[in-house]
């Protein structure tokens, strides 16, 4: 019996090796060698107050402002403006900004959540830049707490930091509004993230988040994944080049209209996560240092 026993666990171990070398093959052939980076002509401009086209600037220039404020707004027409209002009256009342500084990026096509932010990070303007939900569910003056966060990092390595804001410290609330499936859901993917990709960081979905100039273009010009798990990516690419990150607890608001449906949206994660890991592994996504590109 204790033989039959041993030998039905060497086949589960032999079967378990054999999937895992077969998603790693389909991960290496399926992955993309380098990040898709290129802009097309249309998404080169804006439309300025007087309806002009104007050039939009490059993250590799020079800032010319403090702050930056990224906001992805796909079919947001309902959550947007009341997020945007709260936006900014804050940054009016603070630094005197004005409806002059919005500027709207037409894409030509859905890049997903992450490829929206990365195209709307490489126009920006500002020395820090924030990246920010459209749904308003996080309170829009705790960028303060993020900047906070980012100050005490200090000094910074080749001026780069990263501020993540969290909700880790809502979860006990959030788990009794919550069904016990997606409760396991949830844990689930807690716990890939830390098994596969990013230790540390007990939020890395919170769509808060504040970066030095300097660590926005070296992250997201490494960025491969476009969708719902990007975050993580990111957050991957920040620790293998050493950018220090504070994670912030953040006043935070579930809004409704959410896109993630919750089990495939978790289970595309799920993939993911495990994509990115095995492409790291195999090879077939390197991460080297950033090159200034125009």
């Amino acid at each position: 019996m204790s033989w039959l026993l041993l030998q039905l666990a060497v086949l589960g171990v032999a079967l378990a090796a054999a999937v895992l070398i077969l998603i790693s093959f389909v991960a290496f052939i399926t992955a993309t060698k380098m990040p898709h980076l290129h802009q097309h002509e249309e998404e080169r401009f804006f439309l300025n107050a007087r309806g002009q086209k104007e050039t939009l600037p490059s993250i590799w220039d020079s800032p010319t402002k403090r702050l930056s404020v990224v906001v992805p707004s796909y079919n947001e027409e309902k959550r947007l403006p009341v997020m945007m209002d709260e936006a900014l009256g804050y940054l009016e009342e603070r630094q005197n900004y004005g409806s002059d500084k919005v500027r709207v990026i037409t894409l030509v096509k859905n890049r997903g959540k992450g490829g929206a932010i990365r195209m709307g990070i490489f126009s920006s303007r500002g020395e820090k830049i924030l990246m920010a939900d459209a749904d308003g569910a996080t309170k829009f003056p705790d960028v303060e707490k993020l900047e906070k966060g980012l100050n005490d990092l200090q000094p910074w390595p080749e001026q780069m930091a990263i501020a993540c804001g969290s909700r880790a410290h809502l979860e006990k609330e959030s788990i009794a509004q919550r069904s016990y499936f997606r409760t396991l859901l949830m844990y689930g993917f807690h716990f890939l993230v830390w098994f596969l990709c990013v230790k540390g960081i007990r939020d890395t979905q919170c769509g808060f988040k504040l970066f030095t100039r300097e660590a926005a273009s070296r992250t997201f010009s490494s960025l491969h994944i476009e969708r719902w798990a990007f975050d993580v990516e990111l957050l991957y690419i920040a620790q293998f080049f050493k950018i220090p990150i504070a994670e912030i607890a953040v006043n935070w608001t579930e809004i409704e209209g959410s896109k993630l449906v919750p089990f495939w949206s978790w289970l595309q994660m799920g993939k993911d996560l495990l994509f990115i890991r095995l492409r790291y592994l195999t090879g077939a996504w390197r991460l080297g240092q950033t090159k200034k590109k125009n």
